[in-house]
């Protein structure tokens, strides 16, 4: 053999298990992902828009190596569960869901595809991981925020109208989390000196008379939890509550976005770009059980001063101060 040929087939040999390394490192990945909102809701897209960016840094794109299949739930737990036996029959590498009743949804229908979720508030209390520090199972990903906050949210009611002794407080009684919520409200309400209501939110007649009645008497507010529900209704309710002149404290800022007095909470949008990661570690080989559940490291605070206006209330320095966003 010749000493040209020789080294053509000592190249060959050499190339072929490296190029058989890259093709199989570049094989496209599925990933699932339900979301509770309609397909045109700017939150929702928001969300997609981040996880995706966050996967296009860690390497993954739509046009190389990643395939994902979107579902849009808009509310309807019927769709939730329909659109979840739709992404398992897809057999994804990973399912990412949105929100507590999506991720149960998912959970009925599959134990062993990796399953990481966004957006939940108590994943032990709902049964979805055995631990924070150790998921167990199929499961983790990025709890919305502690129960603690929500008494946060009443203070920060106190702070901005002062003369404030009764409160209503939309929660959705279905869930763990509406129930936390109001559980952590009425514990900071007697050190406040305000009387709770608890309303409903699932009824959106019912809601409406309730706020009707509940404002007839002075000195008035309002807490609204978090809920999958109040998202899909976050411009009517922000409205509702201009309308009855009642300020009112929300979990978000898209509230506010949509019209409403002030937010303390975490930014949902931002869940999904740590929760990226986390698909990222599992599509390179790691276990969602051995991945810890993890909180927001961050709250905001968002003022919306037309809306303050609207309302004859002066927000005071303090509060202004502390802000992150002020919108005029």
């Amino acid at each position: 053999m010749h000493r040209r040929d020789f080294i053509k087939v000592i190249a060959g040999s050499t190339a072929w298990p490296l190029t058989a390394v890259a093709q199989q490192a570049e094989r496209t990945r599925r990933v699932g992902m339900l979301l509770p909102t309609a397909a045109d809701d700017p939150q929702g897209q928001a969300r997609l828009a981040a996880f995706l960016q966050e996967m296009q840094l860690l390497g993954w794109s739509a046009d190389r190596n990643l395939q994902i299949d979107t579902r849009w739930g808009a509310g309807d737990a019927g769709r939730y569960r329909k659109y979840a036996t739709e992404l398992v029959a897809l057999d994804p590498d990973v399912i990412i869901a949105n929100t507590s009743p999506v991720v149960a949804a998912v959970q009925q229908v599959t134990s062993t595809i990796p399953l990481v979720f966004v957006a939940v508030v108590d994943p032990v209390g709902a049964g979805f991981v055995t631990s924070l520090a150790r998921p167990g199972g199929n499961t983790t990903g990025f709890a919305l925020f502690e129960y603690g906050i929500s008494g946060k949210l009443l203070a920060l009611l106190k702070e901005i109208a002062p003369g404030v002794t009764r409160a209503l407080v939309l929660r959705d009684p279905t869930t763990a989390a509406g129930i936390g919520q109001l559980a952590a409200i009425q514990g900071a309400a007697p050190a406040l000196g305000i009387e709770l209501s608890p309303i409903d939110v699932r009824d959106a007649s019912a809601l409406e008379r309730a706020v009707a009645e509940f404002a007839r008497a002075p000195n008035g507010g309002v807490i609204v939890t978090a809920s999958p529900v109040l998202q899909l209704r976050q411009q009517q309710v922000a409205a509702l509550f201009t309308r009855h002149r009642l300020p009112a404290v929300y979990p978000f800022r898209y509230f506010i976005a949509a019209g409403g007095l002030i937010s303390y909470g975490p930014n949902p949008e931002e869940g999904f770009r740590p929760a990226a990661r986390y698909v990222d570690r599992i599509l390179r080989g790691e276990k969602p059980a051995d991945l810890p559940v993890q909180t927001p490291s961050k709250y905001e605070l968002v003022i919306n001063l037309k809306a303050a206006r609207a309302l004859g209330l002066v927000m005071p320095p303090a509060v202004l101060g502390r802000a992150d966003e002020v919108i005029e």
